[in-house]
């Protein structure tokens, strides 16, 4: 894959997905959210990869979208410009393999909206969370509104939002932003620790698992309930189910196959 500002790399069943442009601490430009895009394309793919870490190149996340790109633009193309990152944001809650954000540094305006649209987030102590765009006379354009709102709650989506006050990784973990926080040195390490510890698990399992929570977030609870019981129901097809019934009944470990 050959592209300028996103790599990818597969290491025992986990894909590691960096965001690279330091001078504007990767700040999102059309051509990075393109890009963005085609690797989760890749990703979504490649069989081989069963869990998938997003992260930011240098002391950045994700520091916000461009501004340079944005403050020219009318009304129709500000709607282009917004339908764009949430396409692809959303391709990334939908991805059916589990996306954890190491958020190295700055998740700022769409940075935060890029972390809140991954499954897990785990932050360095050095992290800065916020969606200041209100600042900038706009409001968040790339879902941040919908899914801090879910996460968060509307009264805390709403003050940090109307407010844009930008907060640290003690009050992100403390208000249920984030999962865990460590030492900067320390993020990969994390990242990767949790990761193979999804990997190992059957990836059907976690796979409907996964679509089973969005829809709870989607969707009423008897519609949500009613899924659920139609996801359980289609492990039992796969050879996975099979492995792990039976190395559980043996007292063995399990080694499943993605069949």
């Amino acid at each position: 894959m050959n592209l300028k500002h996103i790599s990818l790399s597969v290491e025992n069943h986990v894909g590691k997905i960096t965001i690279s442009n330091p001078p504007t601490l990767n700040a999102l430009n059309s051509l990075i959210i393109k890009e963005l895009g085609q690797a989760i394309d890749v990703v979504a793919a490649d069989s081989d990869i069963y869990v998938l870490i997003i992260t930011g190149d240098g002391r950045s996340f994700v520091a916000g979208a461009d501004i340079s790109e944005m403050v020219n633009l009318n009304p129709e193309l500000g709607k282009a410009f917004g339908e764009t990152g949430s396409s692809v944001f959303r391709k990334i809650e939908k991805l059916e393999k589990p996306v954890i954000a190491a958020v190295n540094g700055f998740a700022l305006g769409g940075g935060c909206e890029l972390a809140l649209s991954c499954d897990i987030r785990i932050a360095s102590e050095n992290a800065k969370f916020g969606q200041p765009e209100v600042g900038l006379g706009i409001c968040p354009g790339f879902s941040g509104t919908v899914r801090m709102a879910k996460l968060l709650g509307p009264g805390k989506a709403k003050e940090l939002i109307f407010t844009g006050r930008v907060i640290g990784a003690a009050e992100a973990l403390e208000i249920g932003l984030v999962n865990s926080v460590v030492k900067q040195e320390d993020i990969m390490d994390k990242a990767m620790e949790m990761a193979g510890m999804i990997a190992v698990k059957a990836p059907f399992a976690v796979k409907y698992s996964k679509e089973a929570i969005n829809n709870a977030m989607d969707f009423d609870s008897e519609q949500s309930i009613e899924m659920e019981n139609i996801l359980f129901g289609k492990c039992f097809s796969t050879e996975d189910q099979k492995e792990g019934m039976a190395a559980f009944l043996a007292k063995r470990k399990p080694l499943f196959t993605n069949k």
